[in-house]
């Protein structure tokens, strides 16, 4: 057995109204100044843990709304407010957005690093402030994860910092605070936690430590995110979706994504498309591009997914389940029905090979030309 490294917070609490116990964590970690990065939609529904702040004599720092996928000039404004405040904590209230913000603020709160020295792997030289993060969608896993994701506006191309000190110290993922999340949000998360649990799952770095993870959130998301996408107030498929999210995001710091992150982040900082629409879109073109090296393990994949069929083409039915299920959840599948057109897709192309630290997990190598190929088949 090759050696691995699970990375991930020292506490994680799961659990329906798990999400004000963070108050009493961060008071005990003598914290009286917290920064919230959070966004609108989120902010509403706040008000138990914002309750509970106050109980504990934590006076709330509010960076401005991450109502968008986060660019540098967000984190540098959220930055800002931190060091104005003279915060000693933070919190990430949201989706993958915010947290990816409050997760950098948190490491690079003390101005020993600019943000362009800490993309890449391993860059960041420490973690500045405590740092909590509560997932209010299933959704990133970023509440777990060594990675954040900046786009950087200079050349309009999403970044990444991965590192252990990215890893918050502690996690609450309280399933009730995705009850008001709306289906097009729901439907998309929850495809990128899907995502997550399949690039990990057929990888050139998997790992049967990372294995149980992965397979356990495909089963979960996939059985139930039609049902929370219908119906938003369904408890139960609510905390499956986050409990699956959960699992795809301990999957990232030990294996991380491939191929499919990769031509899905173009789409993301040329275009402004979803980050979970990106990754369905794009999904069931790079599996079946991947087929040939990795047939058994999407067998089990489909196996995972509830497929019921045996045979040589039990992979290629999962993949045909996974198009089942975006299109039950009303994702759009068709590079044309976002508003792209094909004359950008040798640009798309080239971004896409640029992001080497994903494409060198992916189980099949992939070229310029291949990338052309995919991103023409979704057209």
């Amino acid at each position: 057995m090759k050696s691995v490294t699970l990375l991930q917070p020292p506490r994680i609490a799961v659990g329906n109204g798990c999400a004000p116990e963070c108050a009493r964590y961060l008071g005990g970690r003598g914290a009286r100044r917290v920064l919230l990065v959070s966004s609108s939609a989120v902010q509403p529904s706040l008000g138990g843990v914002l309750e509970a702040m106050r109980q504990a004599g934590i006076e709330v720092v509010e960076a401005p709304a991450v109502d968008c996928e986060p660019t540098v000039a967000m984190f540098e404004a959220a930055l800002k407010v931190a060091r104005d405040g003279r915060v000693d904590a933070v919190a990430g209230i949201g989706g993958g957005s915010a947290m990816d913000v409050a997760k950098l603020v948190a490491a690079l709160g003390d101005g020993g690093q600019p943000i362009r020295e800490v993309f890449g792997i391993d860059l960041l030289k420490r973690r500045a402030l405590p740092l909590v993060c509560l997932p209010t969608t299933a959704g990133t896993g970023a509440e777990v994860s060594p990675n954040a994701i900046l786009l950087d506006e200079t050349d309009e191309m999403k970044k990444g910092v991965i590192s252990p000190h990215l890893v918050p110290d502690a996690a609450f993922v309280d399933p009730l605070l995705t009850l008001s999340v709306p289906p097009a949000v729901t439907a998309a998360t929850g495809l990128d936690a899907l995502t997550h649990c399949i690039e990990a799952f057929a990888n050139k770095h998997a790992h049967p430590a990372v294995d149980t993870y992965a397979l356990a959130g495909i089963r979960l998301i996939s059985a139930n995110l039609v049902g929370a996408v219908r119906d938003g107030k369904d408890v139960e498929a609510r905390a499956a979706l986050a409990l699956g999210s959960l699992y795809g995001g301990l999957c990232l710091g030990p294996v991380n994504t491939a191929a499919v992150h990769a031509l899905a982040y173009p789409l993301g900082g040329k275009f402004h498309v979803a980050h979970g629409v990106s990754n369905a879109v794009m999904l069931p073109a790079v599996l079946r591009f991947n087929l040939p090296a990795a047939a058994e393990r999407y067998a089990q994949m489909a196996l995972a997914l509830g497929v019921q069929q045996n045979g040589a083409d039990l992979a290629e039915a999962g993949v045909r389940a996974i198009e089942e299920l975006a299109r039950a959840c009303g994702i759009p599948m068709r590079l044309s029905e976002l508003g792209i057109p094909r004359s950008a897709i040798p640009e798309l192309a080239r971004s896409a090979m640029q992001v080497t630290r994903l494409l060198r997990n992916n189980p099949r190598t992939l070229t310029e030309a291949d990338a052309i190929s995919l991103y023409e088949s979704v057209f």
